[in-house]
């Protein structure tokens, strides 16, 4: 089964430019059926992966030879699992610089990883982003008519407005928000028909990566540390990290440890939410919060798939955040939260463009929706909003509704 990526738009959009195309994102997440379903419907193209050691090692020791065998003469050429390349940066400008042929690459990792130079391609290459399915897609995958009732009604994060839903349509959003907060949006688990076999794929991620990623690209020996300290950061989604604590539980000095949370934010496994701040004096500036690009594989990480009321309060509430983040990021949004010296906070800022901000709170129960008090008078010109998941009124007001983000 086949479901339409958002990013396939972008990708024909930018296709007749002559900029490379990277495409990055998570394994697994769909990038090499994208682009497999792009070159499907070109002609004189030619796909090639890097997981080829004969294709890679042309590519690596004879530059030359590997565009007279590949390049020359195409219209287009696909390259997946570029990350394995060496100098893969300086090469790619090579071809760039010497043929007229559109490029296209995906690699499973951010720009730096996946080129090892990036700073040879400025200019030169158009950088786009896929992850794991978005709320829209997994709705696509599962439910055609909710589907097109949430791109209907979603809301729309620059000019919000509060959809009138019916009680039914609300239950249904919520029971298919709560599978895709259990099982993630990796479209491998989606497709999964039985939760048996959804726990295995998410098994196989994991694994996956630890051992592609971690040892390809990282040469990690003490891999077991990374794998305590993933852990670790699965227990704690949408809190401040807190470095003296993940050095005695990984076992890293401070700096490897500063090292390998920067690598899992670059490998698509942790992302992470910055202070917002005008006063430093008293406001935090500089804690980072830590959250999950999925929320299946935070669930694998913690061997938990309960549903949301089996889970204890705390565990739902970051939960929810969690899943919230992953929705703004997969917008193209850079979340950031507020939170004082006094301990008064605000779950996410979303810069929204043209200097306007929105101040979201997220909450388990509609009726328990504030905003801090010194939030609002401090900050009288951002668009503030609480956003739950269950409804315990039926009146409409400024609270959002989480399922329609």
């Amino acid at each position: 089964m086949y479901i339409k990526r958002k990013i396939e738009d972008e990708i024909l959009k930018y296709l007749k430019r002559p900029e490379i195309i990277a495409l990055i994102g998570p394994r697994q997440c769909g990038k090499t059926t994208t682009i497999k379903r792009i070159f499907g419907d070109l002609k004189n193209d030619v796909f090639l992966t890097f997981e080829d050691q004969e294709v890679l090692n042309l590519f690596e020791n004879n530059i030359k030879a590997f565009i007279s065998t590949y390049i020359a003469g195409k219209d287009y050429v696909f390259i997946d699992e570029f990350q394995y390349a060496k100098n893969g940066g300086k090469l790619l400008k090579y071809v760039y610089d010497t043929h007229h042929t559109k490029i296209i690459i995906s690699g499973s990792s951010a720009l730096d990883l996946t080129l090892k130079a990036a700073k040879y391609l400025v200019g030169r290459v158009f950088v786009l982003e896929i992850f794991p399915f978005d709320f829209g897609e997994y709705l696509l995958s599962r439910d055609r008519a909710y589907y097109t009732f949430y791109e209907k009604n979603k809301i729309d994060l620059k000019r919000i407005s509060v959809p009138l839903i019916t009680k039914k349509q609300r239950e249904t959003l919520n029971k298919y928000f709560e599978e895709y907060l259990i099982w993630g949006g990796y479209p491998a688990v989606v497709l999964s028909k039985t939760e048996e076999e959804k726990r295995a794929v998410l098994k196989n991620i994991y694994n996956t990566y630890f051992l592609r990623d971690v040892k390809d690209i990282l040469g990690l020996v003490d891999d077991y540390k990374l794998g305590k300290l993933i852990r670790a950061l699965a227990l704690q989604i949408g809190n401040m990290i807190e470095y003296k604590e993940l050095t005695e539980i990984s076992e890293f000095s401070y700096h490897t440890l500063k090292k390998y949370l920067n690598f899992l934010n670059k490998t698509y496994i942790t992302g992470f939410s910055r202070p917002f701040y005008k006063n430093k004096r008293k406001e935090i500036v500089k804690n980072q919060k830590v959250y999950f690009f999925d929320t299946g594989l935070r669930n694998h990480m913690v061997n938990n798939f309960q549903t949301l009321h089996k889970r204890d309060d705390q565990d739902k509430g970051f939960l929810l955040k969690n899943g919230c983040y992953t929705q703004f990021v997969k917008n193209n949004f850079l979340p950031q939260y507020w939170r004082d010296k006094n301990q008064n906070e605000v779950d996410f800022i979303l810069d929204i463009g043209e200097g306007n901000h929105v101040a979201m709170e997220v909450k388990l129960n509609q009726n328990k929706c504030r905003i801090s008090r010194v939030f609002k008078e401090n900050y009288k010109d951002f668009s503030v909003f609480c956003i739950y998941f269950y409804a315990t009124t039926e009146d409409q007001d400024a609270s959002l509704f989480i399922p329609l983000l």
